[in-house]
């Protein structure tokens, strides 16, 4: 979820009514992820950053809790030996031990660092990036979105040269050039009298930043003349900003002639030879830059031999099956031709690499989910090492102390981070990360295996019944002939007297606790954890009220399994799905008598759909326009409802996935019921 709550209930409304939802104490999913939204509304990005990201976590929190667990299969590694240890013993199956990431300190002399942070200085605080955002120069204005658009171009260059600088020095120098000469261009032609701007490449830039490919950024940008506009159409400022920039690109230039070394590669070559781990395994690395990996593998041929490989977004199908050849574990004709596999994040999915067992991230991963999807790749279960090793390298100035080599690090990053400000989270890919925070999480094995948090799971009460059906198959008899409305009762150190009832319509199944005051429907996990005894506690009398809160429990499940629906803002409504209900139930076109029972079904169908939730918003705008169009011409209920027919898709009428697979439509009956005196 990167921008906001609404992002998670467009997928959920795929299979889910949005009005009428079979999530416990959620029926209304809308409503739900509208409160969520307007506890943000109140808040700005900016201006309120620590009360916006405690937010963020808050909601986050309501929908997994609420929302996702009923929806979502999350299996873990540690449930997995947990709950089935003795099926991974029998299979000769294993999960190897992750260790702690090691950071690696490429040290930069004094002259270096000195470079280093000039050029972060210039790229973010002096250079405008104004020949990326040229609508912002534009005298006749632009709209908000296209405004919007700009600045966000501007970012991305940004982020880019950042990204570049601590990837590898090579990638930055060509970056450099490339920007260099794309200023230069764009200035001829505005000297010509020309401005080229395009609308349409900022979708594209996106893409092609997620692969790290800025050549074919910058190709885009500077071929892409989608609209010529006269240079004297915009400000003057607008000229001075380009040779301003210019400046600033060939005096970095400048800064990076006097530099002759490249300390970040030197210390990864002795690295090679020294450490145990590097030398006697297979091992990946990874790197954000499509150059830096053409430096890399160019530069590791010369000092290690010729077992590198390079793999990125433009290698071949040959190269692709070198790669599985050597480093699958399930290759189906195993080589040993190469040892180290250089590649960019084209190989963070969906490929197993686990022949190796050490990742090396060469540059940062400013999103620590990316590490998670890197050493994904060789943490397979069928991998035949014991441990699996990951090495980040990090900046830092040279130091003979370890510790002050840390230090410097973190402050390194911090430092992006701080003088990046907002912007940093398209660093950190829609991630909100505090700076002190980064260095933190790239050095933590929860951020590897993802296991940052124990939930609930079903398995330890799927254990349970395995356990007896394996030990005691006439107890698991027993209990699998339980007559319905079974009941019990016991002693619980409760205020009140209170009855648990177990509830099920067709394959649906809920959950009722009530107690003098009312009854409420409970998640599996709570009604699980209050049936939960030993065997060995005593049985107790049933409450002269226990008929009573059975009733409370009945009607609460009922209520929840009618086919009644309620009106859902039909009266003053301002949501589009509304306003065309109010059109569907007037009395002109709802009491219309010339319909056919064909038509009258159809009808009814609708105004369910739309009260359920079951029309996507989208459907329901472009549906509400044909109306308003319609209705200007008077009302005629046969050509509404051919308009109806037309606009709205038979398969919004179909069953949702989670009625099909619930079957609701059974008959209504109780299973059991605890009694628990209070």
């Amino acid at each position: 979820m990167n921008n906001s709550p609404r992002d998670i209930l467009a997928q959920v409304k795929l299979f889910q009514k949005s009005r009428k939802s079979t999530i416990p104490n959620v029926p209304d999913l809308e409503k739900f992820f509208s409160d969520l939204e307007k506890k943000l509304k109140k808040l700005d990005r900016q201006k309120n950053y620590d009360e916006y990201v405690r937010v963020v976590k808050e909601n986050a929190k309501e929908i997994r809790e609420k929302v996702l667990k009923y929806l979502m299969v999350r299996r873990t590694r540690t449930e997995i030996v947990n709950y089935f240890g003795a099926d991974l013993e029998r299979q000769n199956l294993r999960f190897p031990t992750v260790t702690d990431p090691e950071p690696i300190f490429y040290e930069l002399n004094g002259h270096e660092d000195h470079v280093f942070n000039t050029t972060i200085e210039l790229a973010v605080k002096r250079f405008k990036y104004a020949r990326y955002t040229p609508m912002l120069y534009y005298k006749g204005g632009v709209s908000q979105p296209e405004e919007l658009a700009q600045q966000n171009m501007g970012k991305f260059m940004k982020i880019l040269l950042v990204k570049r600088l601590e990837s590898s020095f090579f990638a930055f120098r060509n970056t450099l050039q490339r920007f260099i000469r794309s200023y230069e261009h764009f200035i001829r032609e505005y000297d010509l009298g020309y401005v080229y701007v395009s609308k349409k490449y900022i979708n594209k830039i996106f893409e092609l930043l997620e692969d790290d490919n800025d050549e074919a950024i910058q190709r885009l940008i500077d071929e892409d003349r989608a609209q010529k506009l006269p240079a004297s159409e915009f400000r003057k400022s607008f000229r001075q900003d380009l040779e301003h920039d210019l400046q600033i690109l060939k005096e970095m230039a400048g800064l990076w002639e006097s530099v002759h070394r490249d300390p970040k590669l030197l210390k990864f070559v002795d690295m090679l030879k020294k450490s145990d781990i590097l030398k006697e395994n297979k091992v990946i690395i990874f790197t954000e830059s499509r150059e830096t990996a053409v430096y890399l593998d160019s530069r590791l041929q010369e000092q290690v031999g010729d077992g590198v490989l390079s793999f990125s977004g433009g290698s071949s199908a040959a190269t692709r099956e070198k790669v599985i050849e050597n480093f699958d574990g399930r290759a189906r004709y195993p080589k040993d031709d190469y040892r180290i596999l250089i590649t960019t994040e084209v190989l963070s999915e969906g490929v197993n690499l686990h022949r190796a067992n050490v990742v090396v991230n060469y540059d940062i991963p400013w999103n620590p989910t990316r590490m998670m999807q890197r050493v994904g790749r060789i943490n397979r279960v069928d991998t035949t090492f014991d441990a699996i090793h990951t090495f980040n390298f990090f900046p830092t100035v040279q130091s003979n102390d370890q510790i002050k080599l840390r230090e410097a690090a973190e402050y390194k990053i911090q430092g992006f981070i701080e003088m990046l400000g907002a912007d940093a989270r398209l660093l950190t890919e829609g991630e909100e990360i505090k700076s002190h925070d980064l260095f933190a999480r790239l050095l933590s094995r929860k951020t590897i295996t993802g296991e940052d948090g124990e939930e609930d799971s079903e398995l330890k009460y799927l254990q349970v019944i395995r356990n007896i059906r394996d030990s005691d198959p006439d107890l698991f008899e027993r209990i699998k002939r339980l007559p319905k409305k079974a009941r019990t009762a016991r002693r619980q150190r409760r205020d009140s007297n209170s009855l648990l009832t177990y509830f099920r319509k067709g394959r649906l199944q809920k959950f009722y606790l009530a107690d003098a005051r009312s009854s409420r429907e409970v998640d599996f996990f709570a009604a699980a954890r209050t049936f939960d005894a030993d065997r060995d506690v005593e049985r107790g009398t049933l409450g002269k009220d226990f008929y009573e809160l059975l009733e409370k429990n009945k009607r609460a499940f009922e209520l929840a399994t009618t086919d009644e629906i309620r009106d859902f803002g039909t009266k003053g409504g301002r949501d589009s799905a509304s306003a065309v209900l109010r059109i569907l139930k007037s009395g002109e076109i709802r009491k219309f008598k010339g319909y056919t029972d064909e038509d009258e079904l159809y009808l009814a169908r609708l105004i369910r759909l739309l009260e359920e939730g079951g029309l996507p918003k989208q459907s329901s705008k472009t549906l509400l326009k044909e109306l308003d169009r319609e209705l200007k011409n008077g009302v005629n209920p046969l050509r509404i409802l051919a308009l109806l027919r037309v606009n709205i898709a038979e398969e919004f009428f179909r069953e949702t996935a989670a009625e099909t697979v619930a079957h609701i439509s059974g008959p209504r009956e109780v299973i059991l019921s605890e009694y628990l005196h209070g």
